[in-house]
């Protein structure tokens, strides 16, 4: 690796003794590397070079004596390589820091109680528009069960009894009769208040599915990923439900 760093080329290295012992240094190293080290400095990294392809093991250097060699050779330390190479270096573009709504500041932050008082100050105004199409049987016969586990569930969420609010709400989801994102919502909170994050998941991607420009349910996604660690996943989703959100408040 010397050899190569020195003339600016990959030299096998059967035969880069031979080369060594018939060249003069200056012959061998790398025109762009003229003037920045003296002959001495030169002819001490070809003799490391030439120790280092020894076949014996004991003529050749350990890495500890050749880090020492090399380092007092060392020069402009604090200078980057491609300021020596004379290479333009692009910075990497800042990343501009992310407006978030307070829930998603609450999500970003794991802050459950938080979210849990945004779910509950939103209500269900959200689920205006999803499709619920019933039957006269099932109004008549199911709906008022129906609605009785979401009310339950409700006081439950409001109460923060989360685990009765998780059997309240599944007793929703499974009737059948009704969809509602808030629901699913509120029983991920709950799952997640319960250390559940794997169903809060789920939840969450489900609200996604009943309602696909809800940015709550990415909010949500996000939390339960940092919940589960998947802190990239995480930042990724919080960023998508930030440019949701700002996408529909645009129209």
């Amino acid at each position: 690796m010397l050899l190569d760093l020195l003339s600016g080329k990959h030299i096998p290295p059967s035969h880069a003794l031979d080369l060594i012992r018939s060249k003069n240094f200056l012959l061998l190293m790398d025109s762009a590397l003229e003037g920045h080290f003296s002959n001495d400095e030169g002819t001490e990294l070809v003799r490391l070079a030439s120790r280092c392809l020894q076949s014996e093991a004991r003529e050749r250097p350990n890495a500890k004596s050749l880090v020492i060699s090399l380092m007092s050779l060392q020069k402009e330390a604090e200078v980057p390589s491609y300021v020596l190479l004379g290479i333009q270096h692009e910075t990497a573009p800042s990343t501009k820091p992310l407006s978030l709504t307070p829930l998603g500041e609450a999500c970003s932050r794991l802050d459950l109680t938080a979210i849990h008082e945004i779910l509950e100050g939103m209500g269900y105004k959200d689920d205006e528009g999803i499709a619920n199409e019933l039957s006269f049987q099932m109004w008549t016969s199911q709906m008022q069960e129906t609605l009785n586990s979401k009310k339950h569930g409700d006081t439950a969420f409001r109460a923060k009894d989360f685990s009765t609010a998780i059997d309240c709400y599944t007793q929703f989801i499974d009737g059948g009769t009704m969809v509602s994102p808030t629901v699913y919502a509120r029983r991920c909170l709950s799952y997640l208040m319960n250390d559940m994050p794997q169903e809060a998941l789920g939840d969450a991607m489900q609200a996604q599915v009943v309602s696909p420009d809800w940015p709550t349910a990415l909010y949500l996604q996000a939390a339960c990923l940092f919940s589960l660690g998947m802190e990239n996943d995480a930042r990724e989703t919080l960023k998508d439900g930030t440019n949701l959100e700002a996408k529909k408040n645009k129209n």
